[in-house]
């Protein structure tokens, strides 16, 4: 096969490989490593006798993602609550759309959070069978496990995912919006006993800065008066812009100063209150949305 033939294949099933590498790692930063290396994989060995060229690329996706998830489990630990790089529908910037994650369920930024205290082959095992369809059989020649083996691992992450002791709530997509809404009106109007009435009394707050921002929580904060004032100090007084947007496919709140985005905050609601709040303001997580 051509060069070109291989380029065409690419761009035809490269969105997959996208979207198998941010479920498993979190940020597009490493997604779009892996996607380069899966692309490098492929030159290098040719399209000749690949009848499932998308099958291929998940498989080699899913080594290099494992590769990269077994590399930064190695590394330092991440200064505080660690969240997945945020996905705001309005700021994709890329022109093709075979460059853009696919937003569904399984790109909440709850699910990748639980997902990031997996160990790695157990991520590797749920992602590929779970959310994808693939094989124990294939997994497993991934992963280095037998077929039994690796049947266990996603049974152990969906274990995980369903004692995540934070609950979902079954609410419309215009329930979610309203509580957004009154909640970013409550964050631009600067009064905390208004931002309070907005959160549910046992509401728990995680803030992710990645210890990049001084004073930033380290540990997830509990009640609607604590969570309002750690809110209030790090949100209010600054003269920033507070708008609901879509956040890894739900409604959420996107925080702006001066053009610049700061922080982007996913909100679980019972269709009421906001049960659960996820800031992400490390910068290096929210650099995609500010080029």
């Amino acid at each position: 096969m051509t060069d070109s033939t291989v380029e065409a294949l690419w761009h035809e099933h490269r969105k997959r490989v996208l979207d198998v590498s941010y479920r498993m790692l979190g940020t597009l930063t490493d997604a779009e490593d892996a996607m380069q290396e899966t692309f490098v994989r492929l030159t290098r060995a040719g399209v000749e006798g690949i009848e499932d060229v998308e099958g291929w690329l998940v498989t080699v996706a899913g080594r290099v993602c494992l590769d990269m998830l077994r590399a930064s489990a190695t590394r330092r630990r991440y200064v505080g609550p660690w969240l997945p790089e945020p996905l705001i529908e309005q700021f994709a910037s890329a022109p093709d759309p075979a460059d853009q994650v696919t937003l569904d369920d399984t790109v909440r930024i709850a699910l990748l959070a639980v997902l990031h205290t997996l160990s790695p082959a157990e991520r590797v095992a749920f992602v590929l069978h779970d959310v994808f369809g693939l094989t124990f059989e294939a997994i497993a020649e991934i992963v280095g496990r037998s077929p039994a083996a690796t049947r266990k691992l996603a049974s152990r992450a969906r274990a995980a995912i369903r004692d995540d002791p934070e609950p979902r709530f079954d609410v419309t997509a215009a329930q979610a919006q309203s509580v957004a809404e009154r909640f970013a009106a409550a964050c631009a109007g600067g009064d905390i006993a208004d931002l309070a009435a907005v959160l549910a009394p046992d509401v728990v707050g995680e803030f992710d800065s990645g210890g990049r921002i001084a004073g930033a929580p380290q540990s997830a904060r509990v009640g609607a008066g604590l969570v309002s004032i750690v809110l209030a100090n790090s949100l209010f007084g600054a003269g920033a812009d507070f708008r609901v947007a879509d956040v890894n496919g739900q409604p959420g709140v996107v925080v702006s100063l001066r053009g610049q985005v700061m922080a982007v905050i996913d909100l679980e609601t019972d269709g009421h209150l906001v049960r659960a709040i996820r800031t992400i303001g490390n910068p290096e997580k929210l650099a995609h949305l500010n080029r």
